[in-house]
């Protein structure tokens, strides 16, 4: 059985090869799980618990594997020395995983400090509509590889809705028009549906509007259904290959 190490940095780079000038193909977010599958002096190869992506990020001091209590479920909080407001010493992002060790009044306090208790929510707990806070990512820069306040890209969009609900969600958008298997029309869209072209992907608000991290834009915004069904086409000559519904 592969033993796991815990992420306890707010974010980490994943690159596709042993350079850190090398693309950045995802992210783990802190308290995000992870086995070694090879060992340099400076690289790990590894594989992420959560979704089995590989790639090689740089050898640190990583925790054994951290079983979590809570989860974050605002889009950035903050991490504080004490418990209380006066001294900030670091940040998480939205679906970040920590194990809570002591409670003062309204703060909670993890590995790395104090927290306060309004910020995260029990580990089992799920929202009844999967997408529910999606919106907190509005004008979120897009990141290619991104999974976080600081940047996130169009399919890391839909798993960090699915993680945070306890599901199981394929990291790359071509894995995930194949994983979920209820096919809808167009015409039959509603609010949750999941929008798939060659290498891109968006979440209906609603029949009219999407909400999608979109390169072009450079940001995840809000746009019509068909307006971006047309200038995907247009632009990009894609035709949407899927619609989803979880």
């Amino acid at each position: 059985m592969a033993k796991f190490f815990t992420n306890t940095y707010t974010l980490i780079n994943l690159h596709k090869k042993t350079s850190a000038k090398s693309e950045i193909i995802t992210q783990m977010i802190y308290g995000e799980s992870f086995s070694i599958m090879k060992k340099t002096n400076k690289w790990l190869k590894i594989r992420i618990k959560e979704d089995n992506y590989k790639g090689f990020i740089k050898n640190r001091n990583y925790k054994p594997y951290i079983k979590p209590t809570h989860k974050i479920n605002k889009l950035k909080v903050s991490v504080y020395k004490f418990p209380n407001k006066k001294k900030k010493i670091s940040e998480l992002t939205f679906g970040s995983k920590i194990k809570i060790k002591e409670k003062k009044s309204n703060f909670f306090r993890f590995e790395k400090g104090w927290i306060e208790q309004k910020e995260i929510k029990p580990i089992a707990y799920k929202e009844k509509n999967l997408f529910e806070k999606i919106k907190i990512f509005k004008n979120i820069k897009y990141k290619w590889g991104g999974k976080s306040f600081k940047g996130i890209d169009c399919s890391a969009l839909i798993q960090v809705f699915l993680n945070f609900n306890n599901k199981y969600c394929p990291r790359d958008a071509k894995d995930q028009v194949k994983y979920f298997k209820k096919n809808i029309k167009l015409e039959n869209i509603k609010k949750n549906d999941i929008v798939y072209w060659k290498g891109h992907v968006a979440v209906a608000l609603s029949k009219e509007k999407l909400i999608h991290a979109y390169g072009p834009m450079k940001k995840t915004v809000i746009m019509g259904t068909l307006q971006t069904i047309k200038r995907i086409h247009n632009t990009a000559n894609l035709k949407v290959i899927g619609i989803k519904r979880i």
